[in-house]
């Protein structure tokens, strides 16, 4: 029997899941300027955006505050963040224990993806017990 997709276009531009939930994104960009494209940015009637652009300009502790608010937001059910980017607030990423939202560290187009320095993987492979 095939599963009910609960992802809907709701006509403004954002896929959104049947109960509100939201993607995050924190990356350069390119990549968000392609999520963007991909109708996945958000902007609510706070003017809270559901993305991150970073440069080199731009200071761990922004990308540490962006980071904290989107795992603290009720309506984002993922956050994808450039692992690049991730390597560079490393010790947050780490504290970040809950299942939702999910972190997901994602390859950026100047920086090939490292499984090693994937958080999520790395404890994956420690609960099955893989080396």
């Amino acid at each position: 029997m095939a599963q009910k997709n609960n992802t809907e276009f709701t006509g403004t531009g954002n896929f959104i899941s049947s109960d509100g939930q939201l993607v995050a994104v924190i990356a350069d960009e390119d990549t968000i300027t392609g999520f963007l494209l991909a109708g996945m940015g958000n902007v609510d009637i706070r003017k809270k955006r559901n993305y991150l652009v970073v440069d080199a300009k731009t200071p761990p502790r922004t990308i540490e505050a962006a980071f904290k608010e989107f795992t603290g937001r009720d309506d984002i059910a993922i956050v994808l963040i450039s692992q690049n980017v991730a390597n560079m607030i490393r010790s947050v990423i780490d504290q970040h224990h809950k299942a939702v939202p999910a972190v997901l560290e994602i390859p950026s187009k100047d920086n090939p993806y490292d499984p090693a320095a994937d958080s999520l993987l790395v404890r994956v492979k420690h609960i099955f017990g893989s080396s």
